[in-house]
């Protein structure tokens, strides 16, 4: 059954991940996704977004650009805090070795998904430079509390929120979540709505003293990845609803964050993977042909009134591809009316 976006306002979560089922079948289409040695551009385009909104989701005060500087030149630029940079440069050690995780599903069972030292691995990365200058100190680190060791302090209670297991439990609890994390989802029950499960059930573990919220969201994308499903970037303009999202699913809600999901995992592939792998001649939805100045809206409007080319699949999609919008663009800029010169009148006054 094909699920459509029907009447006006903000679209089904059905919907949605119908969508992206969708462009998953795009995906497929253009070979799958890539590994890094295939496509670095691509990676490094969403490293960049990924390592800048995951840690300011935890603080972390530096913008895209520096950012971008800091992991292009090893340069940091501004006045920040030492830690600061280091939690980036973490962060996005960590990312790398994540993506390095792209390949062929073909190869992966899923009972191969992640294994307890991978998650160990990935906290290590991630934390282990800022921590040799900025350890966690309230309480101090015990000797055993290292990067990549799991935590020996209790945590108390968040705020409406989830309650850690005491810290001689985590052991076990994470046991019978690498149970969670390798098996298939449910019956009738969609992947990210299992993965929606899987992240809150390790959020809710905090196996860690600190950088949880990071691992979490970096194991997280290397399910997606062994699944053949691009990385999902949390923005930092929408950590206030992906925390909420995160409290319903502790107390059994997962469609919330399983939304969330969705379209991270869909602005993945509409920017950053079809565009680039499908060529100027594809055939791909308008999602993925945005341009700067030139939305979705703009696109289907075009389409509507004849002025951009395109076909109709299956589904009733709007397709069309990079050689017709630019052909669009070029006719558009034609018929704009030149705006009259302003002239300037010199001379004195009489």
């Amino acid at each position: 059954m094909v699920i459509t976006e029907t009447g006006r306002g903000r679209p089904s979560r059905a919907f949605i991940l119908e969508q992206v089922d969708v462009g998953m079948t795009d995906l497929a289409r253009t070979g799958g996704l890539p590994s890094p040695d295939e496509n670095e551009q691509i990676w490094r385009d969403i490293w960049f977004e990924e390592a800048h909104n995951s840690t300011a989701i935890e603080g972390n005060t530096l913008v895209l650009k520096q950012v971008k500087t800091l992991l292009d030149e090893g340069r940091p630029v501004g006045n920040k805090e030492l830690c600061e940079y280091l939690d980036v440069q973490g962060y996005a050690r960590a990312a790398e070795w994540v993506y390095s995780q792209a390949r062929s599903s073909d190869g992966w069972a899923p009972e191969d998904s992640i294994t307890r030292t991978e998650l160990r691995e990935i906290h290590r990365l991630a934390v282990g430079l800022v921590w040799d200058v900025c350890p966690p100190d309230s309480p101090p680190l015990d000797p055993n509390e290292h990067a990549g060791s799991f935590r020996r302090h209790d945590i108390a209670p968040f705020p409406e929120g989830m309650t850690p297991p005491p810290w001689p439990e985590v052991e076990a609890h994470l046991t019978d979540w690498l149970k969670l994390a390798n098996a298939r989802p449910a019956e009738g029950e969609h992947e990210l709505v299992h993965l929606a499960r899987v992240h809150t059930a390790l959020e809710r573990i905090h196996p860690f003293r600190d950088g949880n919220g990071r691992v979490g969201r970096l194991t997280l994308n290397l399910l997606l990845i062994r699944h053949g499903y691009p990385p999902a970037v949390i923005r930092k303009k929408g950590r206030l609803q992906y925390l909420r999202a995160v409290r319903r699913a502790d107390q059994g809600d997962f469609a919330p964050l399983a939304e969330i999901l969705a379209r991270a995992v869909k602005e993945s592939l509409d920017r950053f993977l079809l565009p680039n792998l499908a060529g100027p001649v594809k055939l791909m939805p308008l999602s993925a042909l945005e341009r700067p100045g030139l939305s979705v809206r703009g696109l289907r409007a075009a389409a509507v009134k004849g002025r951009l080319k395109t076909k109709r699949d299956d589904t009733g999609r709007w397709l069309s591809t990079g050689r017709w919008v630019d052909e669009y663009l070029r006719t558009r800029q034609i018929g704009r009316p030149k705006r009259p010169r302003q002239q300037t009148v010199s001379g004195r006054a009489s």
